[in-house]
């Protein structure tokens, strides 16, 4: 009888020792060390310079304004205006941003008119780093935990803007920037605390996405209420009360300031602050 000769194969366990035990032997390439190595760090730098590229974009997405009027172009190109149309308002989307508890309080006097005043393009004009040319003063919020350095130029006339209106009226600052900008500001151009109150943009509404200063609801009477602004979309629930004004940049041979104490020295008396704005705008549009 023929035996069988039978060639055992080696077991999986001696197959992985010894697949181990080779590879383990094998060294590696010092070049492809310091390669991987470096391809580490510069990954590294990237996501860093990609991390801090997306803060900046952020900061700055919050201190957006409504619309960014454009120098010297048509003003009916600057803004994307709402629509005014009855039956568009009643669908239209309105998320209020204002908070009940940050209502004004009441008037000393019922006889006193109430101002609203823009800020930035009517008070003032803000930029961020380069510095420009021309600037009054710096102020550096803290945004999302990040300082930011912002260059400010005050509008011609704006202290005797603010000094005259303190005199006869209330005076609001109602600004569709957010507190921690625009209250630095505020700051440095009301000296005098010729201001009562300040409204930031957590008082706008959000309409279609663009932010509206809704007057009726801040306690005070529509005929004796006026507001000047440079976006018209600002004012879109209430037009009649609205003096436009052309937008400040830099020319600091601009009298738009000027012509409003002049506007508001023949009208204080006036009962319906309406009537007056209407004259207003027909003068100068």
């Amino acid at each position: 009888m023929v035996s069988k000769i039978i060639k055992k194969t080696p077991t999986k366990s001696i197959k992985k020792h010894r697949h181990s035990h080779q590879y383990q032997r094998r060294k590696k390439s010092p070049i492809k060390n310091a390669s991987t190595a470096a391809s580490v760090v510069v990954a590294s730098i990237n996501k860093s310079i990609y991390s801090c590229h997306r803060r900046l974009i952020k900061i700055f997405s919050r201190l957006a304004r409504i619309a960014t009027p454009i120098k010297k172009s048509p003003r009916k190109h600057r803004y994307q205006l709402l629509q005014k149309s009855s039956e568009d308002t009643e669908n239209r989307v309105v998320r209020s941003l204002f908070d009940a508890k940050k209502s004004l309080p009441p008037l000393d006097s019922s006889k006193k008119k109430t101002i609203f005043l823009d800020l930035d393009e009517t008070l003032v004009h803000s930029k961020p780093n380069p510095p420009p040319e021309k600037y009054d003063f710096i102020v550096r919020p803290i945004i999302d935990g990040e300082t930011v350095e912002f260059f400010v130029l005050k509008r011609p006339f704006v202290d005797e803007f603010l000094q005259f209106l303190s005199e006869k009226f209330e005076i609001v600052v109602f600004t569709a920037g957010i507190e921690e900008y625009a209250s630095r500001v505020l700051d440095r151009i009301d000296r005098k605390a010729l201001i009562s109150h300040r409204l930031y943009r957590d008082s706008c509404k959000e309409v279609d996405g663009k932010l509206v200063k809704d007057l009726s609801d801040l306690g005070r009477d529509l005929k004796r209420v006026v507001i000047v602004d440079d976006n018209p979309n600002s004012y879109a629930f209430q037009p009649d009360n609205a003096i436009p004004i052309h937008p400040f940049i830099d020319d600091l041979g601009d009298a738009e300031l000027k012509r409003l104490i002049q506007f508001f020295e023949r009208n204080d008396e006036v009962d319906d602050m309406r009537d007056a704005v209407k004259n207003y705008a027909t003068q100068f549009s």
